[in-house]
């Protein structure tokens, strides 16, 4: 389960871009909380402390405590707006949450085991077709990761979602499919390899082919001749 992350925020007496360009100036970033049926609170938040959190590749899928004054809110970040130039954030939503509430998140993929994996030991190359995987549970129990096993996987073998075992409580979003997650590929060299040995093969069977072809033209111009 994400650990719960405590941030300091201040509260915002103005709304508006005016306002919202006043606190940036001050290296600070505003914000809003809203949801769980309560009233939105327009907030700001420390600048330098929040770049380094944006660095975290779990920074959507962790749980955060949000002191503001003498409130806490439980919340997770649902947007986050960024300077297209910059790359810096410029505005966050805060989704307010319970225990209660069920949610769609995306939690990043972790692939574990590769030295067991007998595919990829003999060169094969770990295909990932998704890094992520949206699932449906409580905002309090959202998984770190979802871990996928790599051992016995043979070169070849495609792992989908049905040979993952998922944290209690839950559940991928797409449940119509058991869509692909993963793929351990042979890697070009063993395709080269492959490839000149089927035309090798195909070379030689033509070959074949064509002795016995000019054996029957010469046995036949044999017989004509007798006659």
């Amino acid at each position: 389960m994400a650990e719960t992350i405590e941030i300091v925020a201040e509260v915002r007496e103005r709304a508006g871009k005016g306002a919202a360009r006043a606190v940036r100036r001050q290296n600070k970033v505003p914000a809003v909380i809203y949801g769980d049926k309560k009233p939105p609170v327009a907030i700001s938040l420390d600048g330098q402390t929040l770049s380094q959190m944006l660095r975290d590749p779990a920074f959507l899928t962790h749980l955060y405590s949000l002191k503001v004054g003498n409130d806490a809110h439980q919340v997770l970040v649902r947007d986050v707006q960024m300077d297209p130039v910059r790359d810096e954030p410029l505005h966050l939503d805060f989704l307010r949450v319970s225990e209660r509430t069920e949610i769609a998140i995306e939690v990043p993929v972790q692939f574990i085991n590769e030295d067991d994996s007998p595919g990829l030991k003999a060169g094969g190359v770990l295909n990932v077709v998704r890094y992520t995987i949206e699932v449906t549970c409580r905002a309090n129990a959202i998984p770190e990761n979802i871990t996928v096993d790599l051992s016995g996987s043979e070169l070849g073998d495609s792992i989908h979602i049905s040979h993952i075992t998922l944290p209690d409580g839950v559940q991928p979003t797409i449940t119509d499919r058991d869509f692909t997650v993963a793929t351990i590929a042979a890697p070009s060299a063993l395709k080269s390899e492959a490839e000149e040995e089927e035309e090798a093969a195909e070379a030689a069977e033509a070959g074949e082919g064509e002795a016995e072809a000019a054996a029957e033209d010469t046995g036949g111009d044999e017989g004509a001749s007798e006659d």
